[in-house]
């Protein structure tokens, strides 16, 4: 085993993120311990690591803990970029300071956005979260992953796609998932385990680029690729105006009578870019 101290630009809370990773029951959180296990694929061998704060928000500084020394340099790179540790919040606390969602910035300081610890994962959570609200959609992905992932020490690595390739449209919907969501896990995965689909080519191409490969595949429409470049890319201007619970957190915190329109969605949005993905993102946190 080996340890690495990391130091991180501030402001940077992980305790709230910690408290999002918490909502997902596959996720090893220990919020009194101020540490999480990602669980990682590195040249497809499963690696557990463990990322701990020994700073504060205002001096933020971390611990990783992992085997394989000779593979230390990518899974630095690999946990920095999925915890956003290159990625300074000051400008973006400050951008937002100035605009209707000051008092969830002030609120919630130093959240980082934190990605899923596996595209194709991600991709695939997408997929099953899809019109669910989110308690099921929790459960269904817990059974996805429990039944066709494997467990090493105690954490819950995420199956592979040419595992879910080589599976019946039947085998997933035993877990209850819809015939055509089935149809559509397993025929992705089959894309991407046959090499006509890379999801780390993608990580390369413009929103756009992304957003023209992955909708012409059938299941896909925008709120799943939107939420793909959010949490799986880390595209930093992200905004999936279709989504419910965008849509309630804002009608919450303005004060609304109903829903916002299209409209208006759009007016808000256009007031908080270039960091959409954190508006997103702290809005979603406010109703959690």
């Amino acid at each position: 085993m080996w340890q690495q101290r990391v130091d991180v630009a501030p402001p940077y809370d992980f305790s709230h993120a910690l408290k999002r990773l918490a909502l997902d029951p596959l996720i090893s959180v220990d919020i009194a311990k101020q540490k999480v296990v990602v669980p990682l694929y590195v040249q497809q061998i499963p690696i557990a690591v463990t990322v701990e704060s020994i700073g504060t928000k205002e001096e933020p500084s971390f611990l990783v803990t992992a085997p394989y020394p000779e593979r230390k340099k990518e899974i630095i790179e690999r946990i920095s970029h999925l915890f956003q540790w290159n990625t300074p919040l000051a400008p973006i606390h400050e951008h937002f300071q100035r605009t209707e969602l000051q008092p969830l910035f002030t609120e919630y300081q130093g959240m980082p956005l934190i990605l899923d610890f596996d595209l194709y994962f991600c991709l695939m959570k997408c997929l099953i979260h899809q019109q669910l609200n989110l308690k099921v959609a929790y459960r269904l992905t817990e059974r996805f992953v429990k039944t066709f992932g494997t467990q090493i020490d105690g954490v819950w690595f995420y199956p592979r796609p040419e595992d879910i390739a080589a599976l019946s449209y039947d085998e997933l919907k035993q877990l209850q998932l819809s015939g055509r969501k089935a149809e559509y896990i397993v025929d992705t995965s089959r894309l991407i385990a046959e090499g006509k689909l890379s999801l780390e080519g993608l990580a390369h191409k413009s929103e756009a680029e992304v957003m023209e490969a992955l909708l012409s595949i059938r299941g896909i429409g925008p709120w799943t690729v939107q939420n793909f470049l959010l949490f799986g890319l880390g595209k930093p201007n992200v905004f999936p105006k279709a989504d419910i619970g965008l849509q309630r957190a804002i009608q919450r915190l303005f004060g609304l009578s109903e829903k916002p329109s299209a409209q208006q969605m759009e007016e808000l949005s256009n007031r908080w870019e270039p960091y959409l993905s954190y508006a997103s993102l702290y809005l979603w946190r406010s109703i959690e």
